[in-house]
């Protein structure tokens, strides 16, 4: 029978020529116990050592909820000797029924040497018939773009937050789109670790009677952990994408300075402090003031919105997760473009 989740196992070695068939006899070996489920190809590629066992900790943990084959690849690029091992095995969780055992299948590799030339075949070899082909790509990615790989990509998930240069790793991106024939969706985990806090500050808006206060936001201020100013700005970017807002200018790397459709100038202030990734927003207009912040127990979100001077009445809601499990499975249950993390991108392009 495939090994279950708890025990995180590479699995069982196999040669690379005959992994379909080591597969096929996995399952007739245990077909009265466990079914076999996958709703598409997620393949998983770094080059961090030790990765192959990391990262299929989190594939296990994510088969819970989402049935795949999954393609774990960790690429040591600077190796000396050219060589490929592979492994296969198998996540299974009990069904809701509680009679069998659902499992998803995990194709192991280990390259070395010049390895980034075998990806493509390597992947392509070993998808499962033509379900959607999901790639979480945990590198920076370089030029050349593989275009005999991305062509055929349906979802590249990525995570900017770590980008060192993030108009660059953009770019190229987009030129992998523009070689697919915009194919692609571009899937940024720095963007969906936002969306509890974006919905947060949304509902203050939701009623019809509260949108003119659209038109008089002129500061905004939010708050950041180290190494999270690329999300700040994401959001920031999201304000003004929804609300046409222009940017015009900034004074060093936290404040910019952005102009509304009537040419109202609206000031924002990012400020880094030590927490959660986005720690808080605060939008302001001359009369009332909204916030938005993590409360003390760390999984819920303060909201509140009251007049200079007034005493806070804050209510509660969800504040989400920031682990790659969780953020993975929010983006894995989405489907569609998404145009409104782009149009946030070009909002903020040129601070990022």
């Amino acid at each position: 029978m495939p090994g279950v989740t708890e025990s995180y196992s590479l699995g069982v070695p196999v040669d690379i020529a005959n992994i379909d068939q080591e597969l096929k006899k996995l399952w007739q070996e245990s077909e009265d116990a466990v079914t076999r489920a996958s709703l598409m190809n997620l393949a998983v590629y770094s080059e961090e050592p030790g990765s192959l066992q990391s990262n299929t900790q989190l594939i296990a943990k994510i088969t819970e909820n989402h049935a795949c084959r999954a393609i774990v690849i960790e690429a040591d690029c600077n190796a000396k000797e050219d060589r490929v091992d592979a492994w296969i095995s198998a996540h299974c969780h009990v069904s809701r029924a509680g009679s069998k055992q659902v499992c998803s299948e995990q194709i192991s590799f280990l390259l070395k040497g010049g390895c980034t030339t075998l990806l493509p075949s390597i992947v392509f070899s070993h998808l499962d018939s033509d379900l959607p082909f999901y790639v979480w790509w945990q590198e920076e990615f370089r030029e050349p773009m593989d275009t005999q790989l991305w062509e055929w990509v349906d979802r590249v998930i990525y995570d900017s937050q770590g980008w060192n240069n993030f108009r660059a790793q953009m770019r190229l991106m987009e030129s992998a789109q523009q070689e697919a024939n915009q194919r692609i969706v571009l899937c940024d985990l720095n963007w969906t670790r936002l969306d509890n806090i974006r919905f947060a500050l949304a509902q203050f808006f939701d009623h019809p009677a509260s949108h003119h206060h659209f038109g008089k936001i002129n500061e905004v201020r939010i708050e950041f952990a180290p190494g999270f100013r690329a999300t700040a700005l994401l959001f920031t970017g999201w304000l003004a994408a929804q609300l046409n807002w222009r940017a015009e200018k900034t004074d060093g790397a936290n404040k910019l300075h952005f102009v509304g459709p009537s040419g109202r100038k609206i000031d924002a202030e990012l400020r880094e402090r030590p927490g959660e990734p986005i720690g808080g927003i605060a939008l302001a207009t001359p009369e009332v003031e909204f916030l938005v912040t993590h409360a003390e127990c760390g999984d819920l979100l303060e909201v509140s919105r009251a007049k200079p001077g007034d005493k806070r009445m804050p209510q509660l809601m969800p504040a989400g997760k920031n682990d790659p499990v969780s953020l993975m499975s929010e983006e894995l249950m989405r489907g569609g473009p998404h145009h409104v993390y782009l149009n946030a991108v070009n909002c903020v392009r040129e601070f990022l």
